[in-house]
């Protein structure tokens, strides 16, 4: 199985473009001959793991017991058994989803949202769906706003950098590619507008930094790495 999946993955079938031109879109509108490349949303798994890897808090440990990862505590807090949620602290916090613990009449808040399945039924093939629940869970759960600021941290810490290089380095940890000219200047654009907001007294920096210290210039650009999380290009595989 490992040969056949790594045949697929690495077939020119597979890594071609999903961009659909005219032609295609009239010769072959439902892909039947397979001339494009696919494109769906990232599985709640696939999707914590990608933002745990660009926020360079992932741990890569191999093996071990289940980890629970930050959610809310009312998910567990009426379910069957009453199971607390005791958020594990250290690397285990950041562990891959692989080794999320979950409870079949409790499944993990965050992979649920994003479709995941409960595990109370064999599922062959799993729902994709995009709601506004799951842009609310990108921008607001308290584990995808922790890691924002890690990823928003570790690239605004360089002093040397412009304002400029800092965005382009946010936008590429997440998507993978730099940004071309008009998208940086609305990446510009959007952080300066949540600076003035900030400096302003609008919005309180250590509640987006989760720090009493946050400054409002480190506050606007967490506030830029929650945006880019949250663009279809980020969450969608390409």
């Amino acid at each position: 199985l490992k040969s056949l999946h790594r045949l697929i993955a690495t077939s020119a079938t597979y890594r071609q473009s999903s961009n659909l031109s005219e032609r295609l879109l009239r010769e072959d509108p439902e892909n039947e001959y397979l001339a494009r490349g696919p494109r769906f949303r990232l599985s709640g798994e696939m999707l914590r793991d990608m933002i745990l890897s660009a926020s360079g808090m992932m741990s890569t440990r191999l093996g071990g017991p289940s980890v629970f990862p930050p959610q809310p505590a009312s998910v567990t807090a009426l379910a069957y058994g009453s199971t607390k949620w005791k958020v594990s602290s250290g690397s285990n916090r950041f562990r891959r989803s692989l080794y999320t613990f979950s409870k079949r009449t409790a499944p993990f808040a965050a992979h649920a949202v994003f479709d995941g399945p409960t595990g109370e039924n064999c599922t062959v093939r799993r729902n994709r769906s995009n709601t506004p629940l799951q842009a609310l869970t990108l921008l607001n759960d308290e584990m995808f706003q922790e890691l924002a600021r890690a990823l928003a941290r570790s690239v605004a810490a360089a002093a040397d950098r412009s304002e400029s290089d800092i965005a382009t380095r946010i936008f590429r940890r997440l998507l993978t590619r730099t940004p071309n000219r008009r998208e940086l200047e609305l990446l510009l654009r959007f952080r300066r507008s949540q600076l003035t907001r900030l400096q302003a007294g609008a919005l309180p920096a250590a509640d987006i930094g989760d720090r009493p210290d946050t400054t409002a210039e480190l506050a606007s650009w967490i506030m830029l790495t929650r945006a880019v999380m949250n663009l279809d290009e980020a969450v969608t595989k390409p």
